[in-house]
């Protein structure tokens, strides 16, 4: 044995107890925060394949954790499990708990990764491999998340420049929306990223899905779950190759012309109208309720009725065939927005 293998052996007994503990922590919390999230995919998702991936992927992160590392294990004296932090206190959706989970099992698997290599040179590779699984499950999660929201969702708010808009928004949250699109085409980009992020913010702290109109960079930048797109927006295949594949894209189609091409580019969803003459649409002709029935028999994919629906005439849009409606001014002008709201989900549920 030469001097530098000798003193190399040295240094390695000089951190094994140390190195041992840090595997040790870390294996645990990979494998407490896929169990975690595996509770959901089981029970909250339903979902055999993704339960199945977290399941896996426990199993395999535990085949490393070796009796050795276990034994170097010594609570008493680490200084990390006196510390915490206000946030960890607090989850309030279910959204947080999954987004917490993953970091934590992400930033486990990077150190895992590094420090594996100095324990066994297959362990830094196998833990590089396990992480971008892990970020391929949280992908597939949340783009199903968002897909099961959407068809749960019959009540779609499109916002309109209001001086209180937040406040606005919010109310109808409280009565149970679950679906909001940001439309500012009025605004400059600066204001415009400002609102974005603080509607997004709102949104998912009530547990709904954030849209925004028109701009995929607004959407991207803000971490929006989706874009809506009109048919003289950028084409749907280019906003999903900016977007990525889990977040939705809808658009707005007023004839079944329109319908059909959104179908066949792989819209998640499409708006359906107007139904009636808009101030939101100055210049379009009323597509009526002819196109409500046209697209209740031949839509495959969730459809929103939109274009002046309001409570009064609510009940034709239903009548014809509709099963979810988009609307504007009736809860952005409303006095009440949290019980226009809660009138307009009942009904539809009803229905």
């Amino acid at each position: 044995m030469d001097d530098r293998q000798g003193q190399t052996q040295g240094q390695t007994q000089l951190y094994q107890p140390a190195l041992y503990r840090i595997l040790d922590a870390n294996l645990d919390r990979v494998r407490e925060g896929l169990r975690i999230i595996e509770e959901w995919c089981r029970f909250g998702l339903n979902h055999t394949d993704l339960t199945a991936e977290c399941k896996a992927l426990r199993q395999e992160t535990a085949q490393w954790h070796h009796a050795a590392l276990r034994a170097a294990r010594d609570t008493a004296t680490d200084p990390g499990t006196r510390l915490t932090h206000a946030q960890e206190a607090e989850r309030g959706s279910i959204q947080q708990v999954l987004q917490a989970n993953f970091c934590r099992v992400e930033e486990a698997m990077r150190v895992l990764e590094e420090y594996g290599k100095l324990y066994d040179g297959k362990m830094g590779s196998t833990f590089k491999q396990l992480r971008y699984r892990v970020y391929q499950l949280e992908s597939q999660i949340l783009s199903h998340e968002r897909s099961q929201k959407l068809l749960r969702s019959q009540l779609y708010l499109v916002t309109s420049p209001v001086a209180n808009l937040e406040a606005t928004v919010e109310a109808a949250l409280q009565g149970g929306l679950a679906l909001v699109q940001y439309r500012a085409k009025d605004e400059d980009d600066v204001t415009r990223m400002a609102k974005a992020t603080q509607l997004r913010e709102l949104c998912h702290r009530y547990g709904a899905l954030f849209i925004v109109n028109d701009r995929v960079d607004l959407a991207l930048a803000a971490n929006a779950d989706g874009v809506h797109l009109g048919q003289q927006d950028v084409p749907l295949a280019l906003a999903r190759q900016v977007l990525g594949p889990n977040r939705l894209v809808g658009r707005s189609t007023t004839n079944p012309d329109e319908l059909q091409r959104a179908i066949a580019e792989g819209a998640d969803y499409v708006g359906v109208g107007p139904v009636h003459e808009t101030p939101t649409k100055p210049g379009k002709a009323a597509a009526g309720l002819d196109y409500v029935r046209y697209a209740a028999e031949h839509c495959p994919i969730p459809w929103f009725a939109i274009g002046s629906i309001n409570p009064t005439n609510l009940r034709e849009v239903l009548e014809s065939g509709g099963q979810r409606v988009a609307v504007v001014r009736s809860i952005m002008e409303a006095d009440q927005p949290t019980l226009v709201t809660q009138y307009f989900l009942s009904q539809l549920q009803r229905h």
